[in-house]
Order: structure tokens, then C-alpha cells, then sequence
């Protein structure tokens, strides 16, 4: 508390003298001004944790000033305590009103200055250190949110996440009657790159590959990890015919990437498409496995090639 920072708004030089030369007794720091304007700037500019603020100044009320200040997104959490002279009721209410935190008025005894200023400072600590703790579990729980739609190792959205999504674009296509395309995507051979270099290696291969994925396809599009060396990609109002085109641009652009952080320096995927309308898929599951069916024929064809269902 005693290495607080005071800012007084007083147009008086004899009596800022004074309530300066006390408070700096008490251990603060005080930067004083006589006027409204200054004091906008003095609360923008320095590091102030109370404001002293003079009912009348010479260039606006400090109501006015007070009401700013209270306004302002940088200052609105700094305590006021307004100071007069006048001792009418219209006039602490108006302060009051205006947003002041306290009310004091003149002449006041030093030590109830002290007091009130020490009790304003305690009440902001206590509210700092709560926006802080708040900050902090805002935080967490933004972590923790991540952490449930996200898959750790690459990134993209992880299935669970991914299905939720589905659901709610198969239903609008459906009701909507709009074109939706679905990719199934496998690497091909990704054992033999385990095998061969080990799982770190297979981790690198794929959060590699996630990229060139999300790099590749729309803004608009949806990809996941569906699971183990598999991904997904979900094209909303697009035919499976333009499903097909963007499959075979994606499989081009892994074929052609040269891995340059892995012993693997090439690799290539199989991918399956299917999408709606097609009067053999009614629902989401009979999109997925026709996809999943047609990167198994894929599979089957060669690998490193697009088939759809």
C-alpha cells in the first residue's frame, strides 16, 4: 500500500501543497495536477492507483471529469474519491452519481484521508487479484475447451469434434438440398515408416502431412484426424464431382512435397470421396463408411490415387 501511486486533481496550489507534502510523508507517490484536461492525460499516461479529485476546476466540474474517467476503458477500474469544499447533499450525490467511489469533503482530517485512501487501495487489491484469478481460469478453461475439440498431435480437430460438425451439415444439405463432399485420407504404407524410423518419425510424417492438408483445401473446409494414420475433410456445397477435383490436387500435393525434417523424405496418400446427392446415402454414417469404402478400393487400385464411391 505505501508504494502506491496517487494522482491529485487540485486547483488550489496551496492546499495540493499541502495534501502532496502529506501524502509523500505517508509513503506514496504523488503526481498532482490543477485541471481537468491534465488529468485525463496524467491518469492515461502514468501508472495511478487512486485518484484525489477536486469538485471544482477551473476548466470543467470534476463530476464531468469523474464521469471520463469512469468511462474510459484504461481508467474506469481506478478508485475516486472526490474532494470539495461544498457540503450540500445535491452535491456528493451528483459526485456520486457521476461514479466517484467516495465522497470527502474539505476541510478533512488528514488521517481520514489516509484511511479512506487505504481502504480504496485494499478493495482494488482484492479486485485485481480476482480479475487475475478469473484471467486465469478464463484461460484454463479456453485449454481445456481446445484440448476437447483438438488433436494434440497434429492440430486439426480430432473426431469426436469432427462428428459433431458432420451432423450439422448433413442436416442442412439434406434440408436445404445442398451438395456435400466428404474425404477419407490414409498414408500409404505408414507401418514400413514406423517400422523403419519409429514412432517419432510416424508422428512427424503425419503432423506434416496435417499441414499440407489444411494448406491445401478451403478456408471452408472441415479436416480431422479420424484416427491412427487416417484423416478426414468435409466440403460443404460442394458435389462430389469438385469433391474429386480437390482430392486429386491434395493427393498431387503430398506426392510432390519433399519431407525436409524426417528421414521419410517422400510419402503418399489413398483417398476415398463420396458426398450427396446420391440416393444410396441418406444419413451421415452411409457418407462416411462410402467414403471410407472408396480409399479402401484406392488402396486396393495401387494407393497413391483418388477413387470415389
Amino acid at each position: 500500500m505505501a508504494k502506491a501511486n496517487i494522482l491529485l486533481v487540485e486547483d488550489n496550489k496551496t492546499q495540493a501543497g499541502v495534501i502532496k507534502a502529506y501524502l509523500e510523508k505517508s509513503g506514496y507517490h504523488v503526481v498532482c495536477v490543477g485541471d481537468g484536461m491534465s488529468a485525463f492525460k496524467a491518469a492515461k499516461t502514468n501508472t495511478v492507483d487512486i485518484i484525489l479529485l477536486d469538485r471544482i476546476l477551473p476548466d470543467m466540474d470534476g463530476s464531468e471529469v469523474c464521469r471520463w474517467l469512469k468511462l474510459e476503458q484504461s481508467t474506469r477500474d481506478i478508485p475516486i474519491i472526490m474532494l470539495t469544499a461544498k457540503g450540500a447533499m445535491s452535491d456528493k450525490i451528483s459526485g456520486l452519481e457521476s461514479g466517484a467511489d467516495d465522497y470527502l469533503p474539505k476541510p478533512f482530517d488528514e488521517s481520514e484521508l489516509n484511511a479512506r485512501i487505504f481502504a480504496h487501495l485494499r478493495i482494488k487489491t482484492h479486485q485485481d487479484e480476482l480479475k487475475q484469478k478469473n484471467r486465469q481460469l478464463e484461460d484454463m478453461l479456453t485449454r481445456v475447451e481446445i484440448l476437447a475439440i483438438m488433436d494434440p498431435l497434429t492440430s486439426l480437430y480430432n473426431r469426436r469434434r469432427f462428428e459433431n460438425i458432420l451432423t450439422n451439415e448433413f442436416k442442412r444439405a439434406m434440408r436445404y438440398q445442398l451438395p456435400l463432399s466428404c474425404m477419407m485420407i490414409d498414408i500409404d504404407h505408414f507401418k514400413l515408416i514406423n517400422d523403419a524410423h519409429g514412432h517419432q518419425e510416424g508422428d512427424a510424417v503425419l503432423k506434416e502431412i496435417a499441414r499440407i492438408i489444411q494448406t491445401t483445401i478451403r478456408e471452408v473446409d472441415t479436416p480431422a484426424r479420424w484416427g491412427g494414420e487416417e484423416f478426414v475433410v468435409l466440403s460443404t456445397n460442394t458435389s462430389k464431382e469438385k469433391g474429386l477435383l480437390a482430392a486429386e490436387r491434395l493427393r498431387k500435393a503430398v506426392a510432390g512435397h519433399e519431407f525436409t525434417r524426417t528421414e521419410t523424405k517422400k510419402a503418399t496418400i489413398s483417398i476415398g470421396v463420396a458426398g450427396i446427392p446420391d440416393p444410396a446415402i441418406d444419413s451421415q454414417d452411409k457418407m462416411i463408411h462410402a467414403a471410407d469404402l472408396a480409399m479402401y478400393e484406392a488402396k486396393k487400385n495401387g494407393r497413391n490415387r483418388v477413387e470415389s464411391a
